[in-house]
């Protein structure tokens, strides 16, 4: 159950909700988020939720059935909107591009890449400076340096930054130089960073773990919502299976799934999702077909000299042409 309060609850109104809560033993949690304060609550047994609703501290109660609460479709019909400001805003009404190298590696890497986002009005850059790697002796990203960089050739152009953080003690840090923090693959259930990144007032996107399931990657956003942070992106980027020809399985199925499940927006990560370079245009527009609200796209200028991930990322002239295909299938689609 969720009990959404009105705004600036009196005491009096608030003590008389806990004395009806108490008395039905319920017991709830308090999250306070930007737009409302809401009390959650697991239901052990069944009750009639007029009562609740009928108090005047309440603007709106809601059953759910879902074991994630906060994120879920069943009591928010509208769909969440993430808004980066200056007019940068991810939603159902459009297909966001996000696209960059998988790591920052040089001032001249930097510009050349925010000059073809700029030609091609995209809006937000990708780059990792931190790099969780499976091998300890592979490149791992320049650190701070890296972003502040980063950040100083993106801020001049009006170009947004999303960037994966690894742990807790690199949030505040990082936050001056981010619009969007990323919860890599391997992090998806590191719970005391969700925890802690629920307490920004940063946008935050998950993605799904490597052999992580729908509803697990949804209670992992309820981590961050629960925490106080409601601005949160869930991204599909394939998970580990059997099958060898190529990086992962890129679950199609989860897209659909996901916007029927939540109203947090959902991204396409293609560029993980298979791994392969020549195929990576046609995931993307799959992604598009399936409903998702935004792709993340690897892009370098030379990709068989990126540091990391080269076999998967798209050179310019690659890059231009998925962007003409996008912005002409998705004035059919939208």
């Amino acid at each position: 159950m969720i009990i959404q309060l009105i705004p600036c609850i009196s005491p009096a109104q608030e003590q008389e909700l806990n004395k009806l809560l108490d008395s039905l033993q319920i017991k709830v949690m308090k999250v306070s988020a930007a737009s409302a304060t809401y009390l959650v609550a697991v239901l052990k047994q069944e009750i009639d939720i007029r009562k609740v609703g009928e108090l005047s501290g309440v603007a709106d109660v809601h059953r759910l059935t879902d074991p994630y609460k906060l994120v879920s479709h069943q009591w928010k019909v509208d769909p969440t909107e993430i808004d980066l400001g200056d007019g940068v805003v991810i939603n159902r009404k459009d297909f966001t591009i996000m696209a960059g190298p998988c790591s920052i590696e040089s001032e001249a890497q930097i510009e050349q890449v925010v000059a073809n986002l700029v030609k091609n009005n995209i809006k937000i850059m990708r780059g990792g400076v931190y790099k969780p790697r499976s091998s300890p002796y592979a490149f791992r990203g320049l650190g701070m340096n890296g972003l502040k960089m980063f950040y100083k050739a993106c801020h001049a152009q009006g170009i947004k930054i999303i960037t994966e953080v690894m742990q807790v003690s690199q949030i505040e840090p990082m936050y001056d130089y981010v619009d969007i923090y990323q919860v890599g693959a391997r992090n998806t259930q590191n719970f005391n960073l969700l925890d802690a990144l629920g307490k920004t007032d940063k946008p935050v996107m998950i993605k799904r773990g490597i052999s992580g399931t729908i509803d697990e990657l949804l209670q992992s956003a309820e981590y961050v919502f629960s925490a106080g942070n409601e601005k949160i992106l869930l991204c599909e980027r394939g998970i580990r299976s059997f099958e060898h020809a190529y990086r992962n399985t890129f679950d199609i199925n989860a897209i659909p799934i996901l916007k029927e499940k939540s109203h947090l927006p959902v991204v396409a990560d293609a560029s993980h999702g298979i791994g392969l370079r020549k195929h990576v245009p046609k995931i993307v527009l799959a992604g598009l077909a399936a409903g998702a609200d935004a792709t993340i796209v690897e892009m370098h200028p030379e990709p068989e000299k990126a540091l990391s991930d080269g076999q998967q990322t798209l050179n310019f002239s690659e890059f231009d042409k998925l962007v003409a295909k996008i912005n002409s299938i998705k004035e059919i689609l939208m």
